[in-house]
């Protein structure tokens, strides 16, 4: 299949992805971006999120590319093919410190078919995972990382590091912890988690959600020492069995769009913020068995 085909057969699918969830996909968003990284894309693993809730991410579908070759600046491809513009904020640089400092194995990206260009992400292997202490010390990390060290050491959080997240248009940095202690995901784990982030009490479905989930991760900005939102992420063939409501939205996402190569994989998640609680889908499209346990902890 020739570059051209494939891009337009991928276009297609994520064309569909989107009408199945009420949202009209933007060639002109999409398009860019599928030209910007198409020799990686046969490699990548590749996945649509639906979010419930009322806020922009609701009213947008999200793309992701995973398994970018390290030696790839996913972020610098963006800027110098239009993709985005390299403001002057930290949230800009994070991602080429790790980068220089850390044994990233592969990268990702997030795209949005009204959005447009949104995230990065760094992926740390299974077997190397890293210390949020260490991230703390650099440059460009938000102050809120070095402020609550002493919560990631409470729960057993802090060397288990496998994903760090850059959400551009946010302006926040998402940490992603794996092989964390079962009792982060009791109840009593789950409340205390909650409580100590200064976050409203869980929902019965969140504590129940939570017993079946594999990884936590926290969303940090520059412009508060609290951390902003909680996530709770389940790895799952069958979103709908999970002890939760599900939203109309997801449920299309779920049901309705094209399934591709990747068959029923879908991580879940369950996110709290102080406004209350809301719910996200990651369907994957094309997978790689290669990345089988790495990208256990894709599921921002």
């Amino acid at each position: 299949m020739s570059e051209t085909a494939e891009l337009t057969q991928l276009y297609s699918a994520i064309e569909e992805s989107a009408r199945s969830v009420g949202v009209t996909s933007s060639r002109d968003k999409v398009w860019p971006v599928l030209t910007a990284y198409q020799d990686v894309i046969s490699q990548s693993v590749i996945s649509f999120r639906a979010q419930s809730g009322t806020g922009r991410d609701a009213a947008d579908l999200d793309c992701r590319f995973t398994l970018l070759p390290k030696e790839l600046d996913p972020h610098s491809i963006a800027v110098s093919k239009g993709l985005t513009a390299k403001a002057d904020h930290p949230v800009y640089t994070l991602l080429g410190e790790i980068h220089q400092q850390f044994p990233v194995d592969c990268y990702g990206i997030d795209f949005g078919v009204v959005g447009g260009f949104k995230k990065t992400w760094s992926f740390f292997s299974p077997d190397n995972l890293q210390s949020v202490s260490k991230f703390a010390g650099l440059p460009s990390m938000p102050p809120s990382a070095s402020e609550n060290l002493g919560f990631f050491d409470r729960y057993g959080l802090t060397d288990k590091v496998s994903v760090v997240g850059y959400d551009y248009a946010k302006r926040s940095v998402n940490v992603y912890f794996t092989g964390v202690p079962a009792e982060c995901f009791e109840r009593e784990g789950v409340q205390s988690i909650l409580r100590d982030s200064g976050l409203p009490d869980p929902s019965e479905e969140i504590l129940k959600f939570g017993e079946q989930a594999f990884a936590i991760y926290v969303t940090l900005g520059w412009d508060s020492p609290e951390i902003q939102r909680v996530t709770y992420s389940v790895n799952t063939p069958d979103p709908m069995a999970l002890p939760v409501g599900i939203d109309p939205v997801i449920e299309r996402l779920v049901n309705d769009s094209p399934f591709g190569s990747a068959g029923h994989r879908f991580v879940y998640g369950v996110t709290v913020t102080p406004d209350g609680e809301y719910q996200k889908v990651q369907k994957y499209y094309q997978w790689q068995a290669r990345v089988e346990r790495m990208l256990s902890a894709d599921a921002g």
